[in-house]
């Protein structure tokens, strides 16, 4: 690595103070308003002519982005362009601030914030050429532009998964009359119940209670942070301890539907259907557990079915409301009007909406595995461990 140098960033590049821009100031236009924790808004008129990074001074302090063409950086933020850092790519300074993590030294008391001169003072490893520069930004920037395309991906699958369950559970497939509900008009051959009638609705167990230690049992336990809307996100679970008698009443069962009792408004009634991913696996207060009579509704349809425009509505029509916060109780989620359409058309309804959701898993697997390439990358190229010159690289692998 002798055609590297280390240096301060001091030494390479010079940040900028962002200009306040308040709202009620912006006149609409195409000209990007980025702040610490990236686009804020729009404006008709580029305080900065040229492309250049922002990075966040306070709120999302040490975040860095992009931007390609003229923008507006606020008063949150510093700002870098080519004539800032005249020796060093500015592609290049964006993958470099990303890997040296601003925001390891930010304060955190109050609004977290980034010192210029502590900014300054930390060291950085720069290739002595730009063409080196240059084919390390390019190889980051390619796999970078992969992530963005299964993002993309994500969320396009996503609404459009959103348009076939309001479709579907709505009009059905059978192309029958409608008839009026209290929530939505439904095809007229479906019944319509509470889902006391067709489901038991167990409530979680909650933290803090005093148990005795020589009848008690540490077990893993769901909580709202691993309840998604459409899936579980299971990476991080904790643990609860419980009497032992305890276990059966709060455990969770293959085909139980999990539910979030509320929080923020898009955290109300989410989640999915539970298949026993972990042994012994009890939930939490917040997460309700819908364990359906499958000789009248399947599992999966029932969790489409509170997932769906009809399930949100009703959410949102009885849950208590603050100014942020939204949640429901055991008593409304028991009166819930359950939709039933024959078993056939449940098993219809169900596959065309797994089909959709195969597509979303398999974008947001293809996104987490080039999101460790590029981790991996970032820390080999920006630490010399694999230099560019011994690497094979074919951007038409990431198109």
């Amino acid at each position: 690595m002798t055609d590297w140098a280390t240096k301060r960033l001091g030494e390479i590049l010079q940040l900028n103070y962002g200009k306040s821009l308040p709202v009620k100031s912006r006149v609409d236009g195409a000209v990007p308003v980025y702040g610490s924790n990236g686009i804020v808004g729009a404006h008709n008129a580029p305080t900065v002519k040229k492309p250049g990074l922002i990075l966040g001074r306070k709120g999302s302090a040490g975040r860095v982005h992009f931007s390609r063409g003229p923008f507006c950086p606020i008063d949150t933020t510093f700002y870098v362009t080519q004539d800032d850092a005249p020796d060093v790519d500015l592609e290049f300074l964006f993958f470099l601030l990303r890997h040296i993590d601003l925001t390891r030294i930010t304060g955190d008391v109050g609004v977290p914030g980034l010192n210029r001169d502590m900014a300054y003072m930390e060291p950085a490893k720069i290739p002595a050429t730009l063409p080196e520069q240059k084919k390390i930004a390019h190889i980051l920037s390619t796999v970078q532009r992969a992530i963005e395309a299964q993002e993309r991906i994500i969320q396009t699958t996503t609404e459009l998964k959103k348009a076939l369950m309001h479709k579907l559970f709505t009009e059905g497939l059978r192309g029958e009359p409608q008839k009026q509900t209290e929530i939505a008009p439904v095809p007229e051959s479906w019944e319509v119940v509470p889902l006391s009638d067709c489901a038991v609705v167990q409530t979680g167990i909650a933290k803090g209670r005093k148990v005795d230690p020589e009848d008690s049992v540490a077990l893993p336990y769901l909580r709202v942070a691993n309840v998604q809307d459409g899936y579980l996100d299971l990476t991080e679970m904790k643990t609860i301890t419980i009497q032992k008698k305890e276990r059966e009443r709060y455990g969770l069962q293959d085909g139980d539907v999990v539910l979030t009792e509320g929080g923020d408004f898009d955290k109300l009634g989410r989640g999915f259907i539970w298949h026993g991913q972990i042994k012994e696996c009890v939930h939490q207060n917040h997460v309700f557990a819908v364990r359906p009579d499958t000789d009248r509704i399947s599992s999966e349809f029932f969790a489409y079915q509170s997932q769906s425009s009809y399930g949100k509505a009703y959410f949102l029509s009885v849950a208590h409301k603050t100014t942020n916060l939204a949640c429901i109780n055991t008593t409304k989620l028991k009166a819930f009007p359950v939709l039933l359409p024959s078993p056939d058309e449940q098993l219809e309804i169900v596959g065309a909406c797994q089909c959709i959701d195969g597509k979303i898993r398999a974008a947001r697997t293809k996104r987490d595995q080039l999101q460790d390439l590029f981790r991996t990358l970032l820390h080999e190229l920006m630490t010399a461990k694999t230099r560019v010159n011994k690497l094979t690289f074919s951007d038409r692998y990431y198109e």
